[in-house]
């Protein structure tokens, strides 16, 4: 048995920063002491530098997740009487955003190895009301993106990439976020590339689009006070371009690191029967924003609580299904029965991954888990 740290988070954020201590330093303080708060050259590079990563031509920084999304749907035309398809296992917000702009959302059920959107049940799903889909990438790992991007070439449907959890990933040679029509990103601080607060963006390889969303997201503006259109208050702050930036240049380091630890898991883990690790995808490899195992639903509180008593933080991502949320059931009255992603979310747990997790810490991990299935 391993020695015992003393604790281990799911997501060490001060570990990180700490890491990075001296940039990061540097980059707060010329914003703090420039006084330039809104807009400026920081989110301009920001901007350029994350297009370039996720090899687009546009991405246009905004203040969060969910309002890249909502700005996304809006943009392309998507409102009352419309019909948006999204995967039944995700956070609410990708719900939550086809609601705000008044279309109806279509739960539709998962690739049970992928944890994300069944591309196939997705097409059954189209109607005359169909306008587009958003495939969730999901835990770090890309959908299945082939099905559905013919699918909706053939029959105008737009395709909307939620690559909130997907920073880098890759999918037949083409990175998260490069696919679809319009595609969004989260900054929220414990993604692969966070920022210190809300932050989000939006991609696009459409010069008109482009346009369009970079007015939205300021007010509807094309210079201060002048407005062209009816926009919104989006703005990504010019300290968080700063910041990620900073963590932009680590990222492709941070990345090699989770998938390394990702194959430690694997093999430390690989002669247990009790749990299930998800596949891995030789055209397709995931960015481990989580390592996701399953256990039994009937011994997974008690194998968290195991792990808590000795220090080891877990996570479930998703308890409960959006087809089982009480805001789907009560307030949208969706009935929809999603079988594995209803299953999925009573099996899932997250152990700690992030990049500066040790060698003894996931042996500590490992260790521990065995010790749970061998009592």
């Amino acid at each position: 048995m391993s020695s015992s740290p003393s604790h281990i988070p799911l997501v060490d954020l001060v570990a990180q920063y700490q890491a990075i201590k001296p940039e990061m330093d540097v980059a707060i303080s010329t914003i703090i002491g420039n006084g330039h708060f809104i807009g400026g050259e920081p989110i301009k590079a920001f901007a350029r530098e994350f297009a370039a990563y996720a090899n687009v031509p546009f991405c246009i920084p905004c203040a969060n997740g969910t309002d890249a999304i909502e700005i996304a749907l809006g943009v392309l035309g998507i409102g009352p009487g419309d019909e948006v398809i999204l995967p039944s296992f995700t956070f609410v917000a990708t719900l939550e955003a086809v609601c705000n702009v008044g279309a109806t959302p279509v739960l539709c059920d998962i690739d049970p190895h992928r944890y994300t959107i069944d591309p196939y049940k997705a097409i059954s799903l189209v109607t005359p009301a169909t306008k587009a889909f958003i495939p969730v990438h999901l835990f770090g790992q890309m959908a299945d993106m082939d099905p559905l991007v013919a699918f909706a070439s053939d029959n105008n449907l737009f395709i909307i990439e939620d690559a909130a959890q997907a920073h880098g990933a890759m999918y037949k040679g083409k990175k998260a976020g490069s696919i679809g029509d319009i595609n969004t990103f989260s900054f929220y601080p414990g993604k692969n590339l966070g920022a210190y607060g809300d932050a989000g963006a939006i991609t696009t390889s459409s010069q008109w689009l482009y346009d369009k969303i970079f007015k939205i997201v300021n007010h509807g503006r094309v210079s201060k006070y002048d407005h062209e259109i009816v926009g919104r208050n989006s703005r990504m702050d010019t300290l968080q371009a700063a910041i990620l930036s900073v963590k932009l240049r680590h990222l492709e380091a941070w990345t090699a690191k989770r998938q390394n630890i990702a194959a430690r898991y694997r093999a430390l883990l690989s002669n247990l029967d009790s749990i299930q690790m998800t596949r891995e995808y030789a055209d397709s490899p995931g960015v481990y924003h989580l390592f996701v195992i399953r256990v039994d639903k009937d011994i997974r509180d008690d194998f968290r609580s195991y792990l808590k008593s000795k220090g080891i933080e877990t996570g479930i991502h998703y308890p409960i299904s959006l087809s089982r949320l009480k805001v789907t059931t009560d307030q949208l009255k969706i009935d929809v029965y999603c079988p594995e992603a209803e299953k999925a979310s009573e099996e899932v747990v997250s152990l700690p991954i992030y990049p500066e997790l040790t060698d003894l810490q996931q042996d500590y991990i490992c260790d521990h888990i065995k010790t749970y299935f061998q009592k």
